[in-house]
């Protein structure tokens, strides 16, 4: 065995089926967190939002698309930050029609796939980050950390100086 390739260590949990109905906590980011989403504005008030770039514009569609494109999914809940974004994508069984579901990272790839060949350029960083919500206390706080991560945004900003 070349020691000199190393093999990417798996981020899933084994032996869980990403396709079973349930809720998960996504984060997908830009590709070496290259700010190409949006900028933060707003600061100076006590909302701050995220206002998107075209690229960003073309994520936020491409989210919005994912119940078209896999009837057995739906996005609950998301935030477009300027270098990744957030969302609660649930998986369930397509309106009651026998629908195969799609994995957590069939979708995933798919949205990411689609913002790239729009854009014409790759976007992301290889993979994405997930969390299964197991209980409303997770997914609750999943949806305030999605509400509150443009106010986390400038707060942090703020740190750094």
């Amino acid at each position: 065995m070349n020691d000199k390739y190393q093999t990417r260590k798996g981020i899933r949990l084994k032996e869980y089926d990403y396709s079973q109905a349930g809720y998960y906590y996504i984060t997908v980011c830009v590709k070496e967190m290259q700010q190409k989403l949006g900028s933060v504005v707003g600061a100076a008030t006590c909302c701050p939002y995220v206002e998107l770039t075209e690229i960003g514009r073309v994520a936020e569609t491409s989210i919005t698309k994912i119940p078209q494109v896999h009837s057995a999914a739906t996005v609950d809940k998301y935030v477009i930050m300027p270098n990744h974004l957030h969302m609660i994508l649930v998986i369930g069984n397509g309106g009651g029609r026998q629908v195969a579901a799609p994995t957590v990272q069939t979708i995933i790839a798919g949205m990411k796939r689609a913002v790239s060949l729009e854009c014409g350029l790759p976007i992301w960083q290889k993979s994405f980050h997930d969390r299964i919500i197991r209980d409303e206390v997770e997914y609750e706080n999943a949806w305030k950390y999605i509400d509150e991560n443009p106010l986390k945004w400038v707060d942090d900003k703020y740190d750094r100086t």
